[in-house]
């Protein structure tokens, strides 16, 4: 994401001659309390970060908590154009000390701040507060996301630990590849994501974010159709309802989500690092960038 967004000057509007911005105390409130979160979750990340269990999720965590740093300085100068003062930051409610309990508050709290953020965009007429707000729910949604993931990750347990050699767990399995059995292996990674949002839909209904996914996954299968028939390859059998569970939550549902996906990239990571006919490598890259 472009820090320009958050870091370039935000210019006020011209009122009677002021150069302040007037607003409603309203959105003052809301910045003070958007201020007031961002500073809490760069202590509690920092603590976090500290507790990490791997140096991947601990620098994570820090990228994670550079963001809300940068949330925070634009909230703050957002702030000191409406009221002519700085902001007061207040510590809110403390972070938990278990490693565990951190990331499950560190994921409940992104996700509330996704809707507290959309619902300050929403309620504003300038452009560039509309703006700041909306890329910084996207950043908070990606925290979440990841969260999540080491959530999943932490709890020692896997959602595709059925798969054995199917799909993405079988190519990341392998000690030699060729293209054949990539593209083998990638068909039946895409059929496992179809059977896998299927079972969610089937459950929780249609979700949107599950919906488009799907439909996204369709359009993979479609570009692999394309190269088993240039290369003459017989299309492999579709197994994956053996190898998918129903989920027992919507945040199970996520989790599983996050996990094939991440797993979907490191197989696409793992045949690129070979060298493939020009076709095939730029469907492999475009699948993987989509994932």
């Amino acid at each position: 994401m472009n820090p320009y967004h958050y870091y370039r000057q935000f210019k006020p509007f011209n009122l009677n001659g002021h150069s302040r911005v007037t607003e409603s105390h309203s959105l003052v409130d809301e910045l003070q309390k958007a201020i007031n979160g961002e500073y809490s979750a760069i202590a509690c990340y920092k603590k976090l970060a500290d507790l990490a269990p791997t140096e991947e999720e601990r620098l994570r965590i820090l990228e994670i908590r550079k963001d809300e740093k940068r949330h925070f300085k634009a909230f703050s100068a957002i702030y000191a154009n409406l009221t002519g003062v700085e902001p007061s930051p207040i510590l809110q409610e403390g972070c938990p000390d278990g490693y565990k309990r951190g990331l499950q508050f560190g994921f409940k709290d992104e996700q509330e701040t996704v809707d507290f953020y959309h619902g300050i965009r929403d309620g504003v007429q300038d452009s560039y507060i509309k703006e700041t707000f909306s890329r910084a729910a996207e950043d908070e949604q990606n925290h979440a996301v990841w969260f999540l993931y080491y959530i999943m990750k932490n709890k020692g347990r896997g959602y595709a630990s059925r798969q054995g050699n199917y799909g993405a767990k079988g190519a990341l399995a392998a000690s030699t590849l060729t293209v054949p059995q990539m593209l083998v292996y990638a068909m039946q990674d895409e059929y496992l994501a179809q059977a896998r949002y299927d079972r969610i839909i089937q459950k929780f209904g249609n979700v949107s974010t599950f919906m488009r996914i799907k439909e996204a996954e369709l359009r993979h299968i479609a570009a692999l159709q394309t190269l088993f028939q240039r290369y003459g390859i017989p299309l492999p059998q579709d197994q994956s309802q053996s190898y998918v569970t129903t989920p027992d939550s919507i945040k199970d549902a996520y989790g599983a989500g996050v996990q094939g996906e991440i797993d979907n990239i490191s197989m696409y990571d793992t045949f690129l690092a070979y060298s493939l006919p020009e076709d095939v490598g730029f469907v492999f890259t475009q699948l993987r960038n989509a994932s």
